[in-house]
């Protein structure tokens, strides 16, 4: 860090004023030595070893924030968590659902990510994630750091808390025996360290648990198998949300027969994580027809970039409008496909006019100083269980969105003012 004179200079400005001014001056280093001892505590040598092979996945530096900002963040998730109540809210997202998300679960979904970006009139809301990857890496990150200015709750012990409620709202006091982590080739993907952290997490609970791909499961015997294991649980990291994909029909199959426990869901994605859904929380003339309070409506449009759905017969607007805009596919996932307005082509927004997209209000994200010469993007993200925060960590990136392969970048802990 830098010397205490460094930060009587910002004594007298507000949390907000000194989070910004830290982030472009402060010099504050992640302890990887601290980090590397939690993960070979909770994980393996194995676990470190994938970790060392993803050199940006943690971040050089931490980022700071003001605690105001955090508990506007979440006023907005309870402000969004009150409309997602609505039937009548309910019933107009399901309608252009997938049919998988007709099946009502009485699970809520394990872990959304919200995701902020940070702007001098306040923090604006970009999407919201079900399978929101690296939230037990960022509790771990967290763990080792002691970044936090207040008590940390055990995350740890929160995020077992949650797949117990998430097991007890389907199969009340049975007891959860088996549980599979899915996604296609597991083994591949860049998160299977985390992966292997929660296996490691739940067999410390006396759970068998497994990382599968998809077509490794079999639907037979009015059950979910894995070879000869009986799966009680499936912690869902694919991306194919609505499960509609031939490689997951066994999963399908056993998940709308009620034969196994699903989270995260289709019918929470639906509900939660489709982008069409942000053209309804940003529209005031659509949340008052919802009968949603004025209050609640301003807390929505405030917080959320303004968001509305791509038409053909609009292109000629759209088109002129552009360079204020950012385009994403409404089943999007992992910044695929997403497009700046201000570097498309001709061509590419044929495609975009062509397919389902959204159109996002462009909100630049803030930076994070790595060094002199060094300026990283940042955005904060949100891990919500039922409404609640569990934790919240920042991603630090260059380029277009966050991509894990920029020197000094990946999850990064928060300095809470």
């Amino acid at each position: 860090m830098k010397s205490p004179s460094t930060y009587s200079l910002v004594s007298d400005y507000s949390s907000e004023q000194k989070a910004n001014y830290l982030n472009k001056h402060g010099d504050r280093l992640i302890d990887k030595q601290a980090l590397q001892a939690i993960l070979l505590q909770q994980g393996d040598a194995t676990v470190c070893q994938l970790i060392a092979q993803r050199p940006h996945l943690f971040a050089d530096v931490p980022v700071f924030v003001a605690q105001s900002t955090l508990q506007k963040q979440s006023q907005l998730i309870a402000a969004i968590e009150k409309v997602i109540a609505l039937p009548a809210y309910q019933q107009g997202v399901l309608s252009y659902a997938p049919s998988s998300a007709a099946f009502i679960p009485k699970a809520h979904g394990a872990l959304l990510g919200y995701d902020f970006h940070l702007t001098p009139t306040g923090s604006q809301l970009i999407e919201i994630n079900t399978n929101a990857g690296g939230g037990l890496l960022s509790a771990l990150l967290i763990a080792s750091q002691k970044t936090h200015t207040a008590t940390e709750p055990d995350l740890e012990a929160a995020f077992m808390t949650m797949f117990y409620e998430e097991w007890q709202a389907e199969r009340g006091q049975q007891l959860l025996r088996s549980i599979a982590i899915v996604d296609e080739q597991p083994d591949t993907q860049y998160l299977l360290p985390e992966f292997m952290l929660f296996q490691k997490l739940f067999q410390r609970q006396g759970i068998n648990t497994v990382i599968c791909d998809p077509t490794e499961l079999s639907y037979r015997n009015g059950g979910l198998w894995y070879g000869d294991l009986h799966i009680d649980l499936v912690y869902n990291r694919l991306t194919d949300f609505s499960l509609d994909a031939t490689t997951q029909q066994a999963l399908r199959k056993a998940y709308l027969a009620n034969a196994v426990v699903v989270t995260p869901h289709p019918r929470a994605h639906a509900l939660y994580a489709d982008k069409r859904n942000l053209t309804i929380l940003t529209n005031r003339t659509l949340l008052q027809e919802l009968g949603v309070d004025s209050e609640t409506i301003d807390t929505l449009i405030e917080g959320i970039a303004h968001t509305l759905s791509v038409q053909s017969s609009d292109a000629e607007t759209l088109w002129a409008r552009r360079k204020q805009l950012f385009f994403k596919p409404t089943k999007g996932y992992g910044s695929k496909a997403v497009y700046r307005g201000d570097k498309l082509t001709k061509r590419v927004f044929s495609d975009i006019l062509c397919n389902d997209y959204v159109a996002q209000t462009l909100v630049l994200p803030s930076e994070r100083c790595l060094n002199p010469a060094t300026y990283l993007k940042l955005d904060l993200r949100h891990y919500v269980y039922r409404g609640q925060t569990l934790l919240a960590s920042s991603r630090l990136y260059q380029g277009q969105t966050t991509n894990f392969r920029t020197v000094g970048g990946g999850f990064a802990p928060l300095v809470i003012l």
